[in-house]
């Protein structure tokens, strides 16, 4: 595996019993499944797609060991770290090194999205967090209309950090995201830049990604697994060819716009009609699908030709 984090990095999701609780045999059997994917070269648990702020410190843990001792190293582990101050983003980076979590993937503060920040404070931020850990770090990108945003300048400095190893390019404004990638990769070149953008991931990989992080890859790894080789290999036919029943999924989970806790809902519903999770329970306060909403993720599957897994 390159130095540089490459690849693809399904954002996974976590099969639950029906009180909640992890159910470790159906995690297990899922991570294996999707290691078997050609690009996919990490697994990204506690993001958003996997109910993060739904679970407590404790059992992000313990989905992050379970996931770290299922891989084996095969490929890299990577833990969402969400928490609103910096002493307990510390605590919660350092449980996802102690259960073998190769990096991080540390979220701003949601207190920034409704007030915003001073521009120095989220370098000081990723900057407190790194010196408390030896592993990597993957800065977590949100929208440029978010006060959670960070300019590519502030970007830039995260980038001096010893071990920020990649960017999770969250922009969602497309011009701004081309550019903030074509300076990133002048000055950071060392710096993975990997998109998020579920809703439209073929055209958000050809400004030259070195990978993605994203949820829908965890619901339909073939399909993204198909489409990232396509656009590799870089004959325009052939990928938009393997993105239509990307796009036809995605535009069926998604809508137009961004994930959301409805959309990992209907992801979980993938998963539960592909016969990989035994239920497709969200921790609440996500309610279950209605029956038309079931029906539309039936026509989805249908529209992007994926088979049953059963690995229940």
């Amino acid at each position: 595996m390159s130095n540089k984090w490459i690849g693809l990095n399904p954002a996974i999701m976590v099969p639950l019993n029906d009180d909640y609780t992890v159910n470790e045999k159906e995690l297990r059997n899922y991570v294996e499944w999707l290691i078997t994917h050609k690009h996919i070269t990490g697994l990204v648990t506690n993001g958003h797609t996997g109910e993060i702020t739904g679970f407590d410190r404790e059992e992000r843990k313990l989905i992050t060991k379970i996931v770290a001792d299922q891989a084996k190293g095969r490929v890299r582990v990577i833990s969402g770290v969400c928490a609103e101050g910096t002493f307990e983003a510390i605590d919660h980076a350092k449980d996802a090194q102690e259960v073998g979590a190769d990096g991080i993937l540390l979220m701003p503060p949601h207190v920034w999205l409704r007030f915003g920040m001073k521009p120095e404070t989220p370098v000081k931020f990723v900057k407190d967090v790194a010196e408390a850990i030896d592993i990597k770090i993957v800065i977590h990108l949100y929208p440029a209309n978010t006060k959670g945003f960070y300019p590519v300048q502030t970007l830039l400095k995260m980038c001096e950090i010893p071990n920020v190893a990649a960017i999770k390019m969250g922009t969602r404004d497309e011009a701004l995201y081309e550019r903030d990638i074509r300076i990133l990769k002048e000055k950071a070149p060392h710096v993975g830049l990997w998109t998020c953008h579920d809703e439209y991931i073929c055209t958000s990989l050809l400004p030259g990604m070195d990978g993605a992080l994203i949820g829908f890859c965890g619901c339909v790894p073939e399909l993204i697994n198909n489409m990232y080789q396509k656009v590799l290999e870089g004959d325009l036919k052939e990928i938009l060819k393997a993105n239509e029943p990307v796009s036809k999924m995605s535009a069926a989970i998604y809508g137009t716009g961004e994930p959301t806790g409805e959309a990992h809902a209907r992801m979980k519903e993938v998963l539960y009609q592909r016969r990989i999770f035994s239920l497709p329970l969200m921790r609440l306060p996500l309610l279950p699908l209605s029956q038309e909403e079931k029906d539309g993720v039936t026509d989805a599957i249908k529209m992007g030709d994926v088979a049953k897994v059963n690995l229940v």
